[in-house]
């Protein structure tokens, strides 16, 4: 039956056109708010047993009268959905069933087709113009079904619909003329009795008018058009044309389908005639249930949800999970069916689940997100006219209850999203999503034009929230015992939550505030707290300033400061502040307390001292780590003094420095009182011990655990920013004042450390001192048999054994200071050794093997002592008077004229005169050619004022050219520039005058006739270098070679002296001999040059 929309009764067929609703009009009249709502409901969403009751008893019609096929989401068996609201209704077995058995017996409702054409496309065009103007006849064609589900399977016919249907049950749209794509846009309300033998048909017809040839002329485009023309003129006057049907099965529809139908021909003619948009929806009209008949479709539906949100919260609470919002598919079903039924538009349906889920959510606890769809749905379809006074009124409530549960819910954000719940950020950032969205819409505003922005109601109460939250903590912290140690621990406890809160605000709230509200909660937070925290400090430590400050009190408002200090640094710095802020200065409360600090300080440092001294066996810790367990105890203890002054950080400048002054004073104190202790430790452990070497090892220990605390100590600068300090106090201290005071503290404390690992050194090597002295005495006693390298192997062995020992337990610094000591301890022994045996070349020729291994061992191929270090003046004078003594007679001849040769070539003077000279050796006659051929500026020896001077030719050393006598040149008397132009002639090998030494020894001579002649210079001609005694050939022109004269060392050489020593050595002394008379003329019969 097709049954208009505002009256039950059937009207005459000449309305039929008249009862059109178009789907605005529809929707409006079937709105079911437009009916009077008796009262608004309850906030709670808890309903009273009858209310639950009539509200079971509809959830039980919904399943029970469904129709349409299932959506694929959508549970199929009803006995499945009736556990389901079994179970949601916490209904008992027999009242399910006896409820059930009663709803089965409530009259069934009228079941209606909701039909919407919307629009066609593609149609045929059956006018002369290639258009049409079409329009639809549609109904329902109930008991005759079409078989196999497809209309096409059935004969075709023109007309369906006026064949099969009924006048009265046909319905027309509105005919849309000149057009191949008509929107209609037009809903028909359809009833039937029973869905499976019931089919929907459409036809689609073009309206054809009586028109004149001339006007069909006039609408001519093309020759379609002409043909279209003679097809008209041979049917009858009016008749419409054929566009296509549609013929759907009502069992086949879904409770809702939306979709595109294909016109189906009556004839192959034209297959393809274009498609149809339609829209259908199987509702219910005259339900039977009590809240059906009794309250307003949209007040029943809201029941419905609510009841079944709470039911899927509840059951999810049970289970230990949280509800994420997701409806399952049970209650998805029974609610979509019952909104289908009741014919509830999409708007009306966000409205309901929109204020369930508003008041839910002020009970229950599921996530704020499930707001955000019906806000989007309500914002996306809001007409303000819609809705009843009524219904506004709920609204505006539900808009007001929300947000103010919302604020209450964010001035205790702190505990009601905390962040040892993982999801906590996330749903508060939802809340806040849900309560920004619902003030921009335009319901809200329209309906609370009164409210305040919602960033400036959101600060006013993070700032209630963050005053009541700490007071609240204050509250907590309350200790039970009144005291002030107690109040000061509260106090810091108090302290401590704040800066952890206002950690977690700066880092994680903020963000989502700022983001989503532009609120800055850590600066409001600071801001707030800072003032509270200031006033309840300054009041606490003005009461413990009135008396001595104990330790535990200090230690307290130590910990309270630093604690401050902290809170202070997470708040803006000055440069961006608006103002002053309470905790500005707070320094200054705490200024009685620092003498305490201070003393507590080096107390707790003494004791771990003393403490980590006494349990100290003094083993190295590793192989390393040669320094022992106190060493370690005493860095980390120095360690933390530095760490106590940098958490200080005193911002007064000047106060800064002598708290600084304080810190080094003890820190260097402790170190001396560790030496002290630490060697105390070593005797009290090395008393009983028969093993010396436990007790080196000991010894060995000591001394690295003062050479780590070195280490430590020299990073005090760096460790208390001393360069940080001093630009701070520059223009409080005078210039230099700080290294003055602090760096004279320092070097004297480490001045005082080197001086005890001197002192530990200087032990371990007096200890090795008196073994290298014994080896090196008995070095020289072995007996002449045994060879120099082999003698001095037990030193060598005693000296590997005792430094790869020391090497293993002394670190590097210490090890190269006690080599640096030993070496030079060896060499003052081997010194007065080598004085005591100058007469014994074989001794003396061990020691200076000796000291070419001792130099071998003491560098350690780069690993022991530097060349620099070895090579000392003493080292150096030891290798040339050994080398000197270890050598034999002849040797040290032969090294005498060596050096005069030298002096020879290093006089440029010609002071005491010259002589001039042409050498040369013919090496095919093996001869010598001497030609003398004056001398000149010569002193005058004689009383006369003049000298009679001859010079005597010797080669040297003698005991080179044995064979070879002297020989002299003709006397000149009184002659100071005598011309002798002499030539003399040594018959002698190459060979000998090519070695070291070899040379013609000139002597200048003064003739007296009754005494010894007087000398009146030496000059050496080395021969080595006379020309032709190199070459095998024979010398050409030879050049005049002019000699300064020079006399022997006054003094005293030293060759000579060793050669005197060596009284039975007869060579020697006869050498000695000729050379001390030489000295002894030039000391008494010539002056002195330069004189």
């Amino acid at each position: 039956m097709a049954t208009p929309l505002s009256h039950p009764q059937r009207r005459p067929p000449l309305l039929r056109q008249a009862i059109k609703i178009r789907r605005r009009r529809v929707r409006d009249l079937q709105d079911p708010l437009a009916q009077t709502a008796q009262e608004l409901e309850p906030p709670s969403h808890h309903l009273s047993p009858e209310e639950r009751a009539l509200l079971y008893e509809e959830a039980l019609y919904t399943v029970l009268h469904r129709l349409g096929q299932p959506e694929p989401s959508h549970v199929r068996e009803a006995s499945e959905l009736l556990q389901y609201l079994q179970e949601a209704f916490h209904m008992e077995p027999e009242e399910h069933q006896q409820m059930l058995q009663q709803v089965q017996k409530l009259e069934k409702p009228v079941f209606c087709l909701k039909a919407t054409v919307k629009q066609a496309k593609g149609i045929l065009g059956k006018d002369v113009s290639g258009f049409s103007d079409p329009y639809c006849l549609l109904g329902i064609e109930q008991g005759v079904g079409v078989q196999g589900g497809s209309p096409g399977s059935r004969h075709r016919q023109k007309a369906v619909v006026k064949h099969t249907i009924p006048e009265e049950h046909t319905h027309r749209t509105q005919v849309i003329a000149q057009t191949l794509n008509p929107v209609w846009e037009e809903t028909f309300i359809l009833e039937f009795e029973d869905i499976s033998n019931s089919s929907f048909h459409l036809d689609m017809w073009d309206m054809d008018t009586v028109e004149s040839v001339r006007q069909k002329l006039g609408e001519l485009t093309d020759l379609h058009g002409l043909r279209r023309i003679f097809k008209e003129a041979r049917k009858d006057k009016g008749q419409d044309d054929f566009l296509g049907n549609v013929v759907v099965r009502l069992q086949d529809l879904r409770c809702r389908e939306d979709q595109w139908y294909p016109l189906e021909p009556c004839t192959e003619t034209y297959p393809d005639r274009g498609q149809c948009h339609l829209q259908f929806q199987l509702i219910h009209k005259r339900r039977a249930p009590a809240a059906s008949r009794s309250q307003p479709s949209y007040t029943v539906h809201l029941h419905l949800l609510q009841q079944l949100v709470s039911h899927e919260v509840t059951r999810h609470q049970a289970g230990s999970t949280s509800w994420d919002g997701s409806l399952s598919p049970q209650a998805a079903t029974i609610l979509f069916l019952h909104a289908t039924q009741k014919d509830l538009s999409d708007f009306h349906q966000s409205l309901a689940q929109w204020l369930a889920y508003s008041r839910l959510y002020q009970s229950l606890e599921f996530p704020s997100s499930c707001l955000l769809h019906p806000i989007t749905s309500i914002e996306y379809q809001w007409i303000q006219g819609r809705l009843k006074g009524e219904q506004l009124e709920e609204l505006t409530a539900s808009f007001s209850k929300l947000l103010a549960y919302g604020l209450s819910l964010l001035r205790k954000f702190r505990s009601v999203f905390p962040l040892s719940v993982p999801d906590s950020p996330a749903r508060l950032q939802s809340l806040l999503r849900v309560l920004v969205q619902m003030c921009k819409m335009k319901a809200f505003r329209e309906l609370c034009p009164d409210s305040a922005p919602l960033p400036r109601l959101v600060t006013e109460t993070l700032r209630t929230g963050t005053v009541e939250w700490f007071h609240l903590k204050q509250q907590h912290h309350q200790p039970m015992v009144q005291g002030m140690l107690e109040a000061g621990k509260a106090l810091l406890s108090l302290v401590q939550d704040i800066i952890g809160d206002l950690h977690q605000c700066q880092h994680t709230w903020n963000k989502i505030f700022q983001n989503t509200l532009k609120v800055d909660l850590f600066s409001m937070a600071f801001l707030e707290l800072q003032w509270l925290v200031a006033k309840r400090v300054q009041d606490h430590t003005a009461v413990v300033a009135g008396s001595p400050v104990s330790p535990e009190m200090g230690e307290s408002l130590f910990q309270l400061y630093v604690s401050l200090k902290e809170l202070c640094q997470l708040g803006p710095g000055p440069a961006e502040r608006d103002g002053v802020l309470a905790l500005d200065g707070f320094h200054r409360w705490f200024r009685p307390a620092i003498p305490s600090w201070l003393q507590k300080t080096y107390s707790v440092a003494l004791a771990r001292v003393q403490r980590a001294v006494q349990m100290d066996e003094l083993v190295p810790l590793s192989e390393l780590t040669k320094h022992s367990t106190s060493a370690v105890d005493l860095s980390t203890c120095f360690a933390q003094i530095s760490h106590t002054a940098r958490q200080l950080d005193w911002p007064d400048p000047e106060e800064a420095f002598m708290i600084t002054v304080k810190f080094v004073e003890d820190t260097c104190r402790l170190a001396l009182v560790y030496c002290s202790l630490i060697k105390a430790r070593a005797r009290e452990l090395s008393a009983g011990q028969k093993d010396q070497g436990q007790a080196a090892n000991m010894l060995c220990v000591v001394v690295n655990d003062m050479e780590q605390l070195r280490l430590v100590i020299g990073k005090l600068p760096t460790q208390l920013a001393w360069e940080a300090l001093e630009q701070r106090v520059g223009a409080v201290l005078e210039q230099g004042q700080l290294q003055n005071t602090l760096h004279a503290q320092l070097q004297g404390a480490l001045a005082g450390l080197g001086h005890e690992i001197r002192t530990g050194v200087r032990t371990l090597a007096e200890q090795l001192e008196v073994g290298i002295a014994k080896h090196i005495q008995k070095l020289v006693g072995v007996k002449e048999s045994v060879l120099p390298e082999d003698a001095i192997l037990p030193l060598m062995k005693f000296l590997e054994v005792k430094l790869c020992y020391l090497n293993t337990n002394l670190v590097q610094e210490n090890f190269s200071s006690l080599l640096t000591l030993l070496w030079t301890h060896t060499l003052t022994v081997l010194m007065e050794v080598a004085a005591s045996q100058r007469s014994c070349p074989l001794a003396s020729s061990r020691l200076k093997i000796a000291l070419q291994n001792l130099e071998i061992c003491f560098y350690a191929e780069g690993c022991g002592l530097p060349p620099a270090a070895l090579h000392t003046d003493t080292f150096q004078a030891l290798q040339r008077d050994l080398e000197l003594q270890a050598a034999s007679s002849r040797e040290l001849i032969q090294k005498y004229f060596c050096s005069r040769i030298q002096q020879q070539a290093e006089t440029a003077s010609e002071e005491l005169g010259a002589v001039t000279v042409k050498a040369s050796y013919r090496t095919s006659e093996q001869k010598l050619r001497v030609e003398l051929l004056s001398a000149s500026s010569l002193l005058p020896l004689d009383s006369n004022g003049s000298s009679d001077p001859f010079v005597q030719l010797t080669l040297e050393p003698r005991h080179e050219f044995p064979e070879l006598a002297p020989r002299e040149t003709q006397k000149h008397k009184k002659d100071l520039h005598p011309l002798f132009d002499e030539t003399f002639e040594f018959l002698v090998p190459a060979e000998p005058c090519q070695r070291d030494g070899a040379c013609l020894l000139l002597t200048v001579l003064d003739h007296d006739t009754l005494g010894a002649d007087d000398l009146e210079g030496e000059a050496f001609l080395p021969l080595r270098s006379v020309p032709g005694l190199t070459g095998t050939e024979e010398p050409g022109e030879v050049p005049q070679t002019r000699l300064p004269l020079t006399y022997p060392a006054l003094n005293g050489d030293p060759i000579l002296q060793l050669l005197e020593s060596r009284k039975g050595d007869r060579e020697a002394q006869v050498f000695v001999r000729l050379r001390r008379q030489r000295a002894k003329q030039a000391s008494q019969h010539a002056p002195r040059p330069g004189q």
